[in-house]
């Protein structure tokens, strides 16, 4: 396969140098290999998540997280008799040394099954758009077209392809300029509109939903797309009987200075250059169960990570599932527009 080193690091990388690379290489699997440049382990992104939830941290080895034992092959044949069998991501085709000499990744044509979770889908499209201004001026954000498609129903076919076809969409600002959009479109969608008053923030509007639920629900604020598996977002909310799920990607950044660890009357302790930083952050995106609705307050602004803290002080399960940085697209800014139509269609 073309571009094949970048499925490919040393098995001295941290976690986070891991992450870093999975996401350059947009297939969510790593080979990691040894001194001789034979392949001694693979890591995934579900690897790294699975590490996480139990208490790993992002600054230990990779191999910490990594398959000791994946699948390989002999040959290009034997990798494609093992993938169309398993469904693997990539099967790696090794020499009598184990070096990589090949790697296979399905025919360019094939494309994975995904589940049908049915969930209904509610989305905030209801803010000023304040940080796309001056185009928020004449245009709300949720129709801010990112290639032939407004955002919002990039994000709605996106929910579409796991079969979540029914949408509760709450607005305010430029309300009917949305409405009309979608009242005129060819494809039709089965929309449920609710209208904001007053501004109530990224949660506030969730009051206007009460009693319309009685299962869980997708909570979605309508300037970011999420690319990574909603199938094993709603298991693990379901296995962990959360009350809210929030979805979180990991963002790696390596600062331009070196950074210096200072103790007592002046000492150096430590010392790094350009470290990589890795943390989480919050895409905007929830999965919610319906009594939540029951405690927001009508009629009052409020954020949604306001709520989230309410219900965790309450005692109940709040929690994160991460994903990859190369999982989640903000359109919130200008600088990110078009970053997210090349990732999305290509130049």
């Amino acid at each position: 396969m073309d571009d094949m080193q970048k499925y490919i690091s040393r098995d001295t990388i941290s976690l986070s140098e891991a992450m870093r690379d999975i996401d350059n290489n947009a297939n969510g699997i790593l080979f990691l290999t040894g001194q001789n440049g034979e392949m001694t382990c693979c890591i995934t992104d579900g690897d790294i998540r699975r590490f996480l939830l139990s208490g790993g941290k992002m600054d230990e080895p990779a191999t910490n997280a990594a398959n000791h034992h994946p699948k390989t092959a002999n040959s290009i044949e034997e990798a494609q008799k093992l993938y169309h069998e398993k469904n693997w991501i990539v099967i790696p085709v090794l020499d009598n040394h184990g070096i990589i000499t090949d790697l296979y990744t399905g025919p360019k044509d094939f494309k994975k099954r995904r589940g049908a979770i049915n969930v209904p889908v509610v989305i905030n499209a209801g803010g000023r758009g304040t940080r796309l201004d001056p185009y928020t001026r004449v245009i709300p954000k949720p129709l801010i077209p990112v290639g032939e498609l407004p955002i919002i129903e990039l994000i709605m076919k996106e929910y579409q392809s796991y079969s979540c076809n029914d949408f509760h969409i709450i607005v305010n600002y430029k309300k009917e300029l949305i409405k009309a959009y979608f009242a005129e479109n060819e494809e039709p969608y089965n929309i449920t509109w609710y209208n904001e008053k007053k501004p109530l923030g990224t949660g506030g509007g969730l009051s206007l939903l009460k009693g319309v639920f009685s299962d869980t629900f997708f909570f979605a604020n309508c300037d970011a797309l999420l690319t990574a598996n909603y199938e094993r977002m709603i298991e693990f909310h379901k296995e962990h009987h959360n009350t809210i799920t929030m979805i979180c990607a990991y963002k790696n950044m390596t600062l331009p200075y070196g950074i210096v660890d200072m103790g007592k009357n002046g000492t150096i302790e430590n010392m790094k250059e350009k470290p990589l930083m890795s943390f989480l952050t919050n895409t905007g995106i929830y999965i919610v169960e319906p009594e939540v609705v029951d405690d927001i307050p009508e009629d009052t602004p409020m954020g949604f990570p306001d709520i989230v803290d309410i219900e965790r002080k309450k005692g109940k399960n709040v929690a994160v599932f991460p994903v990859g940085e190369s999982d989640w697209m903000d359109m919130g800014q200008l600088s990110e527009l078009e970053k997210m139509r090349i990732k999305l269609f290509g130049e």
